[in-house]
């Protein structure tokens, strides 16, 4: 059976099994498609925020156990104001480029698109996104340059031992479209609809302590 029927037969058989059970979430479901389908940009977008902004809320609570009393709600609000206004139009607009350089859905070319995300666009992300989380948070010219030089290396290590694994079962299994939006998708694994979430919790712990 090729990819795409085996797709289908798992689309069509998690949402008889999964969400014919839960009127609920089906009918959440049904209205974040309409939504996505209507507005895509804006809903991706939003929903980039948002995970990123409940991520960051993950990270302080279960990661750091700051508690609610310590908890630093002008970082989640950073965070989420940053998904908004620069991860999630960036890294989407990214995606877009991507897959017109290299249009096709092969192992092969996810490995293609993995190499080319994490050789190139990567280090040049967060290399602009650990300078703006400093000016965001008032940092001076001269310190944020410190800063950069000493969170850099590490940020940048980091991202190698997490991302590059994700990111070519991402760009294999995950359709454009559904690349920044939330879990769980009718046939994604739900680790991998959750990027904007881990990326968060990523962020989170790079750039804003």
């Amino acid at each position: 059976m090729g990819r795409g029927l085996w797709r289908k037969s798992v689309t069509a058989q998690v949402s008889r099994e999964g969400l014919s059970s839960c009127p609920g979430s089906m009918a959440l479901w049904r209205a974040y498609q309409r939504a996505l389908t209507a507005h895509p940009w804006k809903v991706q977008v939003l929903t980039a925020g948002s995970l990123m902004g409940l991520g960051d809320v993950i990270s302080q609570q279960l990661v750091e156990r700051r508690g609610l009393w310590e908890h630093q709600t002008s970082r989640t609000l950073t965070m989420f104001s940053l998904g908004c206004g620069f991860v999630g139009p960036v890294v989407g607009g990214w995606y877009r480029v991507l897959d017109r350089l290299i249009p096709g859905t092969t192992k092969v070319d996810a490995l293609k698109k993995m190499l080319l995300d994490q050789g190139g666009f990567a280090p040049c992300f967060l290399g602009c996104f650990l300078p703006l989380v400093g000016a965001v948070n008032g940092l001076s010219a001269q310190d944020n340059w410190a800063k950069l030089q000493r969170d850099y290396p590490d940020a940048l290590i980091t991202n190698y031992y997490l991302w590059p694994a994700v990111q070519l079962a991402n760009f294999y299994l995950v359709p454009l479209h559904y690349r920044e939006g939330p879990a769980p998708h009718p046939w994604s694994p739900s680790h991998l609809s959750s990027l904007p979430l881990l990326r968060g919790q990523f962020l989170g712990c790079c750039s804003l302590d």
